[in-house]
């Protein structure tokens, strides 16, 4: 019998206010990275509920998704260790709400708000290619409805 791959799912928030974005610079087995509020999904949550969790452990900020930017494949191999992961990121905006006093998760040094110049001049250390890709496609407009989603009740 032959094995199915599977890539790791995974959701991105990415929110502007005042033009700027919301960060998080995070410790990684590659050393310190920048990235967008984001991660897995979790057995039994839709996509838009991991979203909101995601935003809410590694920011402290509430956050309610108002469209899809994108869905993006993309594989990762680690420097330090040579593992190679394939992430399908589905990557959504919307508004952050109230800034709640939750310690941020294990390994979220800290949560920024940074203008789209901050972000191009630490590419180097983006945790992905997708941290720009999914910038650049919101700036460009891109958004479908989140009603193009749907989740089975079974899968909750």
């Amino acid at each position: 019998m032959s094995t199915i791959w599977k890539p790791s799912v995974t959701v991105a928030a990415i929110i502007e206010r005042q033009n700027r974005f919301l960060m998080v610079e995070e410790d990684t087995p590659d050393g310190v990275r920048i990235n967008q509020p984001a991660g897995h999904l979790e057995p039994k949550e839709s996509l838009e509920q991991a979203v909101i969790r995601e935003t809410l452990e590694e920011t402290a900020y509430e956050f309610q998704p108002t469209a899809l930017v994108g869905t993006y494949l993309s594989t990762f191999v680690s420097p330090s260790s040579g593992e190679t992961v394939t992430y399908l990121r589905f990557a959504f905006t919307g508004d952050a709400g109230d800034l709640t006093d939750r310690p941020l998760d294990h390994g979220i040094r800290a949560a920024r708000w940074m203008s789209y110049a901050e972000i191009l001049n630490c590419e180097h250390q983006h945790r992905s290619p997708l941290v720009l890709q999914c910038i650049d496609d919101y700036l460009r407009g891109k958004r479908a409805p989140l009603s193009l989603l749907f989740t089975h009740p079974s899968a909750l």
